[in-house]
């Protein structure tokens, strides 16, 4: 079974007479069914096989964690922000669960410390930290249900080493690093202004589309041109992080 296979390359401690210490400490409780726990923390470069021949890594909670982590901080903005508008929401939990910020929860958590990871040049790379705690809140949600996975958001991960507040407060410039995308690759992106109205209430709404070398890369929406060029890049930024190779090559072929 995996539990056997992970016994053979490394376990979450270097003491097996406490079971899992650290991570019960980072947690802020004990797990039930340990086995979802260690998958979380196993990279892929560990190139772990079952007895049927799949590989074994955290990349299928981390798909489910992502889900999931998007619902339980929605769901925490949606009552401690009573009355905001959902532009301010959607922005507010966008930075929470960006990169940068799961990377350094992670770190802080010290998920770097349990990870199992064969490859020592993927290190390097700090967003591995980040994916495995979308996977530790796969594993969280697997084991207790999305209510721990709640408890563990709010009352550990908010308390302890996420100041909200201060977050919700903070400028996230998502044009600036797609136009320093675009430099770097020397791609063509247009901030395309395509609707303006008004909605119920008689607010001004605006929608942008971004468009990359020809290609639609993301639709953005906001009570400002701004705002709604800040949504549609992060929008654009996503999809070049799930297929950057496609606006690159569109690229390469103009230049042709």
């Amino acid at each position: 079974m995996i539990k056997q296979i992970i016994e053979k390359i490394r376990l979450l401690t270097i003491s097996r007479q406490e079971p899992y210490p650290l991570l019960a400490a980072a947690l802020g409780f004990k797990p039930k069914k340990i086995q979802y726990y260690e998958l979380a923390l196993i990279h892929r470069s560990t190139a772990v096989k079952d007895q049927w021949g799949h590989f074994v890594n955290n990349e299928r909670l981390e798909f489910l964690g992502d889900a999931i982590l998007d619902a339980v901080v929605a769901d925490i903005l949606y009552h401690k922000f009573d009355g905001k508008r959902e532009g301010f929401l959607t922005n507010t939990r966008s930075k929470i669960v960006q990169r940068e910020t799961l990377n350094k929860i992670a770190i802080d958590l010290g998920l770097d410390r349990l990870m199992v990871i064969t490859n020592k040049n993927q290190t390097h790379n700090i967003n591995i930290y980040g994916n495995a705690f979308e996977a530790l809140i796969g594993a969280i949600y697997l084991d207790r249900g999305y209510a721990k996975c709640k408890y563990f958001v709010e009352n550990v991960v908010f308390q302890k080493y996420l100041n909200v507040n201060k977050l919700a407060h903070k400028e996230v410039n998502f044009k600036s690093r797609l136009i320093e995308w675009s430099q770097r690759y020397r791609a063509s992106i247009i901030f395309d202004l395509i609707e303006e109205k008004m909605d119920n209430e008689n607010n001004p709404v605006f929608q942008t589309q971004i468009i990359i070398n020809g290609v639609s890369a993301g639709y953005g929406v906001g009570f400002s041109k701004k705002e709604s060029q800040q949504n549609a890049a992060k929008i654009a930024l996503k999809k070049i992080k799930t297929n950057k190779k496609k606006f690159i090559e569109t690229n390469k072929h103009i230049d042709q």
